[in-house]
């Protein structure tokens, strides 16, 4: 039997998911509210012996630890199972991110409940999985590459498309204004922007930003 240890912020998506795949054969060993839970209730259930084959893990948990992180903290250990990401968001920066940590699969909450159960299935066999318009957005951002921003260049921009002036980015990033005017100058630079606002459509053109 497939084994999963769910991971999400919102209870009721919790019990809707641990529903599904309790009714289609899979055994939820625990729950967890974000990624540092994730990673103790990984623990717990290594040190009886029965790990889970895979982890379904969302991507942004409140103020938890992001499923980013945890993802790559989970991957970095020696025998770690499969992390399936399973979210909302659908941007390439989002998607490369969590590939990058070591994600095995990233699949969009609004995928056919057998489209999930499959996918879990498949992850804990050693496959990876991924949504087809996320393979789409990878076999496109490949193929066609795009400015690619640091990721605290991304933090900046971010700030930037909620509105915030550079003295509140510098003070939420515990930087100095002129490193958020130098982030602002390579930011435009890269994708060929010529303004704050026009930097923030491009990214969002290009999927680096939500």
């Amino acid at each position: 039997m497939t084994t999963v240890l769910l991971t999400d912020d919102h209870p009721v998506v919790r019990a809707g998911l641990r529903a599904l795949l309790v009714a289609s054969g899979i055994d939820v060993l625990a729950e967890a509210s974000d990624g540092a839970e994730a990673i103790a209730e990984l623990d717990r259930l290594t040190a009886t012996g029965t790990p889970p084959d895979v982890v379904l893990m969302d991507l942004q948990m409140g103020d938890g630890m992001d499923g980013v992180s945890a993802t790559a903290a989970i991957r970095g250990r020696g025998c770690a199972p499969a992390v399936l990401i399973l979210t909302t968001y659908d941007t390439d920066t989002d998607i490369l991110r969590a590939v990058e940590a070591g994600a095995g699969g990233y699949l969009l909450k609004d995928a056919p409940p057998e489209t999930l159960v499959d996918a879990v299935h498949r992850a804990a066999r050693g496959e990876t999985v991924l949504a087809p318009a996320v393979a789409q957005r990878l076999v496109t951002r490949l193929a066609q590459p795009t400015a690619s921003l640091t990721a605290r260049e991304v933090d900046v921009l971010e700030r930037v498309a909620d509105g915030a002036t550079n003295r509140a980015i510098a003070k939420a990033l515990f930087v100095s204004e002129a490193t958020v005017k130098t982030h602002l100058v390579h930011i435009n630079e890269k994708l060929g922007a010529t303004s704050r606002t026009d930097a923030v459509a491009k990214a969002r053109t290009a999927g680096i930003l939500r």
